[in-house]
């Protein structure tokens, strides 16, 4: 399985479809919601949601759907970045519910090398969130540094560090 690109593996229209999705669970929208100290009543009491929304119900927090998709475009997008450099827009566009499953995909705007270092390039790209009726829920763009080929051949290959396997000694059997 491919983790992330290298520069020179990018183009510019690509579109990275990422799979698989994730269904959000009531569950998943308070643990992230506790672990951020976001306590508005819209996403942690369902009474609350009910009685005094247009929604009628709790609505996910936006900021989980914004992470979830950039989690799930790490394999295809940034497994090999250097940086993320910036975030340059992002927007919620549609509500999410618990039980909605979230889809993403992520295309190419741009490519550029490094003007300070060879050995490195950023990307520009977009990524869309969609529920699994086809709805649009979140956009965002954002700037990565990606290692050139070069980089990764001087730092020791795709996965420096990694711990050769080796086949566990046979046990011997006493008779």
């Amino acid at each position: 399985m491919q983790f992330g690109r290298t520069y020179e593996e990018f183009e510019v229209g690509a579109v990275y479809k990422h799979w698989p999705g994730k269904t959000v669970t009531e569950y998943d929208d308070h643990l992230f919601c506790l672990l951020t100290m976001n306590h508005h009543p819209l996403h942690m009491d369902s009474n609350y949601a009910e009685k005094t929304t247009d929604f009628g119900k709790n609505v996910v927090v936006g900021n989980y759907i914004y992470s979830l998709l950039l989690g799930m475009s790490v394999p295809d997008v940034s497994g090999k970045a250097i940086a993320n450099l910036e975030i340059e827009s992002l927007k919620h566009v549609a509500p999410t519910f618990h039980g909605d499953t979230i889809y993403g995909e992520t295309t190419v705007l741009d490519k550029t090398p490094s003007r300070s270092k060879s050995d490195r390039g950023i990307v520009y790209v977009e990524t869309k969130g969609y529920k699994q009726d086809g709805t649009l829920v979140c956009v965002f763009r954002r700037k990565v540094m990606v290692p050139t080929e070069t980089y990764i051949k001087e730092r020791g290959g795709e996965q420096p560090g990694r711990p050769e396997l080796t086949a566990p000694a046979e046990k011997k059997t006493e008779k």
